[in-house]
């Protein structure tokens, strides 16, 4: 068996895809039972939901992963900004606006140019930041990347800071994995883009045509210390169906090989951008992304979920309900895109353009809690210690509290009287569903502390 098999085997997921087509609903309803236990589901098990397009039985699909989601990481929704930090890159990916053949400009950030940018993110209230670099061993070494995620550390404005650099670099070697590690970065991410072989190696050209090496770049990563990554697919180079038992079957490799699965699952979708417009013939609707949040979430249901601005506000407000934990905010996709009217080369074209502030409104409406949580990775809950405690739910009891902590401070240093009159309504509430009194009333103290000007306390 080829190595990559140990980890995507193409012919039984199409196996499974064509045994499992026209679920009957018991079949449905018994996953769904299955599902809601958080132990999450076998491939054939995703299979049957993949397939299924009752509107029905997808509402109840719907309904318990966002039960799911609740049980395990609560109401709280993490917020984070990326950074881009280089569009030079040698690939020519058909999808990407930073492939070479874009003949536009291209923009490296000076070390000082990502101070600028840091500033106007913690201004923001931002505390978590993604970088994103092109792949470009001369202009983007991995020196360079240190040195950026060193000056993130080390930049303040005001009672702002970023406590949590999470990194998404081209595959790369173990070495250079140790590098990022000991630079302090929280979760690896990397995208396989699309696990379909023969469309990835159609969709690439360049260093990242190597589908083996783009696959294989967590174990690596692993090996070079890091123990939170970051699993993504590009939904609509292939068949959605597909790229789920893809995620799917990667997050088990992991987990089985490593004893820790991925700390994240990001679900985009194909975005144009200059010179990157194209005509796919598996384009996934939106109500199919929504249906793929809610799959992913009951198969893999420890995993947190990313979900970008490259979807509209009414998409994103949804997938809150079924599934996301994590999202962005008032995003730019160039290098020093933040703070300007006309941006630089972006990597793709984004659908959400509020500000910070207004997606917290919206959210609040929703009752969600807004958090700006950087703890785990800071008091060592990361890789088997943190899936230890996310699969049974037990993170829960510090997400909580760490969110209220971390919204507490943004209405102090940062909101609008109106959003800091609903913020403050949205804290009793779920301060009053703390269930631990002695937690409970040590948040209470440590609300009280940062009113008298104290910052940066968690659990």
């Amino acid at each position: 068996m080829s190595k990559i098999k140990e980890v995507i085997k193409e012919e039984n997921f199409f196996d499974i895809l064509g045994k499992t087509r026209n679920p009957k609903g018991d079949k449905i309803l018994d996953i769904l039972n299955k599902a809601s236990r958080k132990k999450g589901l076998t491939l054939e098990d995703v299979g049957y939901l993949v397939n299924t397009d009752n509107p029905n039985l997808i509402k109840k699909m719907f309904s318990t992963a966002g039960k799911i989601k609740r049980e395990i990481y609560g109401e709280r929704l993490v917020f984070f900004a990326p950074l881009y930090v280089s569009s030079f890159c040698v690939n020519d990916c058909e999808y990407c606006g930073f492939h070479v053949r874009n003949k536009a400009p291209r923009k490296k950030l000076t070390i000082k140019e990502v101070g600028e940018q840091v500033r106007i993110l913690e201004d923001m209230g931002h505390k978590r930041l993604l970088l994103e670099f092109g792949e470009h061993s001369k202009k983007n070494p991995i020196g360079y990347v240190v040195d950026v995620i060193k000056t993130i550390y080390k930049t303040k404005s005001g009672r702002g800071s970023i406590r949590r650099v999470n990194v998404n670099i081209a595959a790369t070697t173990t070495e250079n994995y140790q590098k990022l590690k000991t630079a302090g970065i929280g979760t690896y991410q990397l995208f396989q883009e699309t696990y379909h072989r023969e469309t990835y190696e159609a969709m690439h050209h360049g260093l990242k045509a190597d589908y083996e090496r783009q696959l294989f770049a967590h174990d690596r990563a692993f090996a070079g210390g890091i123990d939170d990554v970051g699993l993504g697919v590009l939904f609509g180079l292939y068949d959605w169906q597909f790229e789920v038992l893809g995620l799917v079957s990667h997050a088990q490799y992991l987990d089985k090989k490593f004893g820790v699965g991925p700390h994240t699952f990001s679900v985009p979708r194909f975005q144009p951008a200059d010179t990157a417009n194209l005509e796919l013939s598996y384009r996934v609707s939106e109500d199919e992304l929504l249906k793929i949040i809610a799959i992913l979430r009951m198969a893999v249901p420890y995993t947190g979920m990313i979900i970008s601005t490259r979807e509209r506000p009414e998409i994103r407000a949804k997938a809150f309900e079924i599934g996301i934990s994590q999202t962005s905010a008032a995003s730019r996709t160039s290098p020093g895109g933040y703070g300007m009217e006309d941006t630089n080369l972006e990597q793709f074209h984004t659908a959400d353009h509020r500000s910070v502030e207004k997606v917290l409104e919206s959210i609040m409406d929703q009752d969600l809690l807004p958090s700006f949580c950087t703890a785990c990775y800071r008091s060592g809950r990361t890789g088997k210690k943190f899936i230890e405690l996310a699969k049974p739910g037990n993170i829960r009891n510090f997400c909580r509290p760490n969110a209220i902590l971390t919204f507490k401070e943004y209405l102090l240093d940062y909101a609008s009287d109106s959003v800091r009159k609903e913020g403050e309504r949205i804290i009793q509430k779920y301060l009053n569903q703390i269930p631990d009194k002695q937690r409970k009333d040590k948040t209470v103290k440590r609300i009280v502390r940062l009113e008298n000007g104290e910052r940066d306390l968690y659990f």
